[in-house]
């Protein structure tokens, strides 16, 4: 298996649509690239983070179960040129960091948010 061409996408499940479509414009600066009914799309990179809302996402990881919102089970990482700049731009928009800025032990510079249904968010240089 060749998985060289790198993160296609990543599909978030969330309860609201509308409220997640309003925090990731507002956390990544970007538009929706695409859009129905059940998901939003945004483009960060080359990578699809796709909103999909929990009812639809049933088919998408049948015959398992969705899970519900709760405790930390992922981080997603995205690398940025400054990441005290992020800050600064997540604060305009009202975001409240989880931690950071700070310096890590093993190198990058990092900071992290939480989306409104819990999934946890880095931003590293």
């Amino acid at each position: 298996m060749d998985v060289s061409n790198g993160i296609f996408a990543i599909t978030l499940i969330v309860e609201d649509l509308a409220r997640a479509k309003a925090f990731y414009a507002s956390a990544f600066g970007r538009s929706v690239a695409w859009e129905d009914e059940n998901s939003a799309v945004f483009r960060v990179g080359p990578t699809m983070i796709n909103l999909l809302t929990s009812d639809a996402a049933i088919e998408l990881v049948d015959p398992a179960p969705v899970g519900t919102p709760g405790g930390v089970r992922a981080v997603y990482t995205i690398q940025v040129e400054d990441v005290d700049a992020a800050a600064a731009e997540l604060a305009a928009a009202g975001i409240d960091l989880l931690n950071g800025p700070m310096d890590r032990p093993w190198g990058p510079r990092t900071l992290s948010f939480r989306d409104p249904f819990g999934a946890v968010w880095e931003l590293a240089h």
